[in-house]
């Protein structure tokens, strides 16, 4: 196998949470349209369900959401520079700030959830 610089460990690492946060995220979906349809449909249902999602364990889960979604926006950004810019030491730097990011902005998200 070529030793290529895009296929070293970190990096292996940064792919594989960009393909599990995409199916996590696939996951949800039929949850999210669901919960649509009960929109649309159920006002009643929908009522039951929202009053549901004020347990903090509904709460934690969502958070997963966000940390799933902001990993997914950051590596979908790493895949980017990938194939349009050369990878240097500044750019693993950067991929490790979007992770660190991304972790940020799920507990931002959890903590504002709470009040």
């Amino acid at each position: 196998m070529i030793d290529a610089p895009h296929r070293r460990d970190g990096v292996r690492i940064a792919a594989l949470i960009h393909r599990v946060s995409g199916v996590g995220l696939a996951l949800f979906l039929p949850v999210h349209f669901y919960v649509l349809g009960l929109a649309l449909n159920d006002t009643a249902a929908l009522d039951t369900f929202l009053n549901w999602t004020d347990n903090w364990a509904v709460k934690l889960a969502e958070t997963g959401l966000v940390l799933l979604l902001s990993l997914h926006l950051f590596g979908g950004l790493r895949i980017l520079a990938l194939e349009f810019l050369p990878w240097t030491p500044r750019q693993k730097l950067f991929a490790a700030l979007a992770a660190s990011l991304a972790v940020f902005v799920s507990l931002g998200f959890f903590l504002s959830a709470g009040s």
